[in-house]
């Protein structure tokens, strides 16, 4: 019996294939199993927003009041809030940008100016999570809305 199965060649040549589709099954579940690992990271983020005050306001020079606040709604410290035009046009240099103090707030001053033929519009509120942070800002935040007075 034991001369039949040194004389028998067929298992060395199936061998090679079964290693390759191992490995092929090995990858493709580690590779499963990482993505779940990396799902679980992401939920140690915590999520931005950002609160405008006043949220509506008229066409002209004025000075708005921004709070960045995390998911519990407490004050973030260090958060760059950006404001760009969105259906309201900013007649402001640049991109009006500011970070936020230990409190949270932030003050832009900002020149919002409606189309012609526009009653109404909105401004785009943005912000930037301090660097090194867990915060995220993947949600969209409170735009202000720029109205004819």
């Amino acid at each position: 019996m034991l001369d039949s199965f040194r004389s028998d060649t067929r298992a060395i040549e199936g061998l090679p294939v079964r290693l390759v589709v191992a490995l092929v099954v090995g990858v493709a579940a580690m590779s499963v199993m990482l993505n779940m690992l990396s799902g679980v990271q992401g939920l140690a983020t915590s999520e931005l927003d950002v609160k405008p005050s006043p949220d509506v306001v008229e066409p002209g020079a004025q000075d708005i009041t921004f709070t960045v606040v995390d998911h519990e709604g407490n004050p973030v410290d260090g958060a760059t809030v950006i404001v760009k035009s969105g259906t309201a046009e900013l007649a402001n240099e640049g991109i009006p940008r500011a970070k936020t103090d230990g409190g949270g707030t932030a003050t832009i001053s900002l020149a919002p100016e409606l189309g012609a033929n526009r009653e109404d519009g909105t401004l785009v509120v943005d912000v930037k999570p301090p660097a090194g942070s867990s915060f995220v800002d993947r949600r969209e935040n409170t735009n202000i809305l720029v109205v004819q007075g």
